[in-house]
């Protein structure tokens, strides 16, 4: 895999903010000839990360979504029945599904939400990760091309509808971790993709505010950086529409209910909803004042009194 250099890893840390130790390893684990996996929370950027790499190297990607509907055929592929009915089976009627059409051009195969797949279907891909190869009734026995690699990603932290990935799948790859960026990562991640208005007061709180939901008591799973961003831009757009200063206090609490309450999952039980967790994640991070730096945070990005919540 002579794609995967020094180079690819600087390509990559340009665009992948926050990320170079993580890069580092899964170039080295796929110049290893190694099988992938992403572990981290949604928002980490896992997919981004995977797409930059495949571009950055001048290598296929073919695209799996994991989810409890990829049967094995529909993985595999199948036999067009038309024109089985015309001229019987032989390779020339199979309708190649993405695992086979990436063992035969050597491609990275992605797998999104690996642990979401049915049992059945994961051990198609096991076969596909020991053997490199697989055969496939009245096809043959298909063999990897060179470059033909797995790669997957999960969200460990999110049980619905996702089964417990098994010791063989873990003993076919090499795990990576990423979790959060820190947060001066997350300030330019969204003052790149909201521009200068990002890079401000309500930029530097909209971050503050997602960081802390991650750590809130009330809170299972808090928002990624993707509730940052669509915090400040509906701010934005809100105050065009109001006449108003993006820094009003009860705008910016409209942008963040809109953008937060369908991210964050509060823990069942706790008597709480969504619109009360974000209304006081709001309160407790207020906007910078002109002697506030953008520093002035704690390590995870929240004051210490945002995270307090019920136990």
């Amino acid at each position: 895999m002579s794609g995967f250099t020094r180079s690819v890893v600087d390509a990559l840390d340009a665009v992948v903010v926050g990320r170079r130790p993580e890069i580092e390893v899964v170039v080295a684990a796929l110049a290893a000839d190694r099988h992938v996996l992403l572990e981290g929370p949604p928002g980490t950027g896992k997919s981004t990360l995977l797409r930059a790499l495949a571009a950055s190297a001048d290598v296929e990607l073919v695209f799996v979504e994991g989810n409890a509907e990829l049967t094995p055929a529909r993985l595999i592929g199948t036999f067009d029945p038309a024109r089985v009915l015309a001229e019987g089976y032989s390779p020339e009627v199979f309708l190649d599904g993405p695992l086979i059409e990436a063992l035969r051009s050597g491609a990275l195969l992605y797998i999104e939400e690996i642990n979401r797949v049915p049992e059945e279907t994961l051990n198609v891909i096991i076969t596909a990760m020991s053997e490199r190869e697989l055969t496939v009734p009245r096809l043959g026995r298909v063999v990897a091309a060179q470059g033909f690699r797995v790669v997957a990603a999960m969200n460990p932290f999110d049980a619905i509808g996702t089964a417990r990935i098994s010791s063989a799948v873990y003993d076919r790859v090499c795990r990576v971790v990423m979790g959060y960026q820190e947060l001066i990562d997350e300030n330019r991640i969204v003052a790149r993709e909201t521009g200068a208005v990002g890079d401000s007061k309500i930029g530097r709180r909209a971050v503050r505010v997602v960081r802390a939901s991650r750590v809130h008591g009330d809170v299972r799973i808090g928002s990624s950086v993707r509730g940052s961003i669509d915090l400040v831009l509906i701010a934005e757009q809100l105050a065009s529409l109001r006449d108003g200063s993006i820094d009003d206090d009860a705008l910016g609490l409209d942008a963040a209910l809109a953008a937060l309450s369908g991210r964050i999952r509060v823990r069942e039980g706790g008597g709480r909803n969504a619109e009360d967790v974000v209304r006081e994640l709001w309160a407790a991070n207020p906007a910078e004042t002109d002697d506030d730096g953008a520093g002035d945070s704690g390590a995870d990005g929240s004051p210490p009194e945002a995270g307090a919540g019920k136990a």
